[in-house]
């Protein structure tokens, strides 16, 4: 084969790559903004894992991994898809699917005492990548990633404790609590929960976020 020849399959070659970087990119998109959702839906179902989701004392406020899965879904397709997945997330439970914490569905979910936490998994997703992502597009270090996914937790409680309390005062089937009370029952009880999953996901996300940052987000 001539030099002009193997120049040209070198040319095709390179300009075939681009398009396969795009294929894959948006191929890992997909998988995420279904596979996050469908983990936190499964994770979260008492009926099918009581060892997963436990309902925690006094509030009845369930314990379960779907904080771990809203962290790596900012973490790994970034804040853009990771709020598209968050919001169909919401939207599915929303139109009847038992996609919510202990199978519970219906646009009264998201209004009940729980709904606050599930804006927050939405709301946190920019919040992330805003503190982890360096102005260039690489990722920062271990502090910064540690940061990232404890101010997205903090997102988290910071709209789910007032909405927690707030419910519990206007809704007349519900016993009215303190905001104290709202403070235990939807925060202080889960911190040991909340440090493990920080952990878990700092880990997976040291690995996973730089690449993910420049190919996926």
């Amino acid at each position: 084969m001539s030099q002009r020849a193997n120049e040209g399959v070198a040319d095709a070659g390179a300009l075939e790559r681009p398009d396969e970087a795009v294929s894959r990119a948006r191929l890992l998109r997909v998988l995420g903004v279904v596979g996050f959702p469908l983990l936190m839906t499964l994770s979260s179902q008492t009926q099918l894992w009581p060892w997963l989701a436990i309902p925690m004392k006094p509030l009845g406020v369930p314990m379960t991994l779907q904080t771990l899965w809203v962290l790596l879904s900012a973490l790994c397709i970034g804040p853009r898809f990771g709020m598209i997945a968050m919001l169909g997330y919401l939207f599915v439970g929303v139109i009847g699917v038992p996609v919510f914490a202990d199978g519970e569905a219906g646009v009264l979910t998201v209004f009940g005492q729980t709904g606050g936490y599930l804006i927050g998994f939405v709301a946190c997703q920019p919040v992330v990548a805003a503190i982890v992502r360096r102005p260039g597009g690489g990722v920062r270090g271990w502090g910064a990633m540690i940061a990232a996914v404890l101010t997205a937790h903090g997102v988290i409680f910071l709209i789910g404790v007032p909405w927690l309390w707030a419910v519990r005062a206007i809704d007349p089937a519900a016993t009215p609590i303190s905001f104290g009370d709202a403070v235990h029952g939807g925060f202080v009880v889960f911190i040991p929960a909340m440090l493990l999953k920080c952990a878990i996901g700092v880990l997976i996300g040291r690995w996973a976020a730089p690449w993910a940052s420049r190919n996926v987000w």
